[in-house]
């Protein structure tokens, strides 16, 4: 009996050792695979940055008018330039911040923030991405902005889930949720910049907490 207790003892060390190997092998071949370093927090912090851009555009568009009537947005060459500024200033803080906590989350788990699998993503993310922005930006100047927002946020979804594959699957998730709320965006004209701080602003933040407390 003493025999055959040892040798199940020796038997289930034997399984448990090899099940911490496949462990370690599926950790080390994900490594290899994807961008790790995305950091948490830097979506909380582009999030932030979306509503206070969100805000902002709110009072370019509606500037000077009375909460208490009906408002209409207010579109001229001079409104444009400050919602594209407002833009281009939200997306560069937004990068910058990223760069900055993936680079110091990277040190931290000493992996190389600028790898084979970043520059896949980047590819994977910047296609849709930057077609999208072409697109809404020849809306903008034509006079629709009541489709830029859906626009945005669809494209902006579609660049999530397409670079999801070199990065976090939880992008993909992101990207879906993204993609529903340009749709309904689509649906509801005239509530573009709600759904547009909903995405890039909420979402951002409850993602990005959510990753923070998954990975810190």
């Amino acid at each position: 009996m003493c025999i055959f207790a040892l040798y199940f003892k020796v038997l289930s060390m034997n399984n448990e050792t090899y099940i911490e190997d496949l462990k370690m092998i599926r950790e080390i071949m994900n490594r290899s695979s994807r961008f790790i370093s995305l950091s948490g927090l830097s979506g909380v912090f582009a999030g932030s940055f979306a509503l206070i851009g969100a805000y902002l555009a709110y009072l370019t568009v509606y500037a000077n008018q009375d909460y208490l009537q009906y408002r209409k947005a207010v579109l001229t060459t001079e409104t444009i330039t400050t919602l594209l500024l407002i833009a281009v200033v939200t997306l560069l803080l937004s990068i910058a911040m990223g760069i900055f906590l993936s680079k110091r989350k990277a040190r931290k788990d000493k992996q190389k923030v600028w790898n084979l699998q970043a520059k896949r993503m980047l590819i994977n993310l910047f296609i849709p991405l930057i077609t999208g922005g072409f697109l809404s930006l020849i809306f903008l100047f034509k006079g629709y902005i009541g489709i830029v927002a859906p626009l945005t946020l669809i494209f902006y979804g579609l660049a999530l889930v397409n670079a999801s594959k070199y990065t976090l699957t939880e992008i993909r998730s992101l990207g879906i949720v993204e993609i529903i709320l340009g749709l309904l965006a689509a649906q509801f004209i005239g509530y573009g910049l709600i759904f547009w701080a909903l995405g890039f602003g909420v979402l951002h933040i409850i993602y990005g907490i959510a990753m923070h407390l998954k990975y810190r």
